[in-house]
């Protein structure tokens, strides 16, 4: 028979879908890039805090990323840094 599916590989497909059609082309390139070199190492925790912040609306989590508005103490996880680090750096 078939493999089962993986229920975290479902959620990282569908976060990457999530991350290239946010509606502005800007987080689709912040958010696309960084899950695509990050989700297949992410933790369940991780994805559960990366899953919140894809609900976050694009004007607020850019200006959060590019460092220009004070990002709220719930959504300043170690996720949010990996992202607004690989925004900066790059992949590592």
């Amino acid at each position: 028979m078939g493999e089962e599916e993986n229920p975290l590989d479902d959620r990282r497909k569908r976060l990457r879908f999530r991350a290239w059609h946010r509606g502005t082309r800007e987080m689709d390139l912040v958010l696309g890039r960084f899950v695509d070199g990050n989700v297949t190492t992410l933790s369940d925790d991780e994805i559960d805090a990366l899953e919140v912040l894809m609900e976050v609306p694009d004007p607020e989590l850019y200006l959060w990323i590019a460092g220009t508005a004070e990002v709220p103490s719930h959504y300043d996880t170690a996720v949010f840094r990996k992202v607004v680090a690989f925004h900066r750096n790059g992949p590592k």
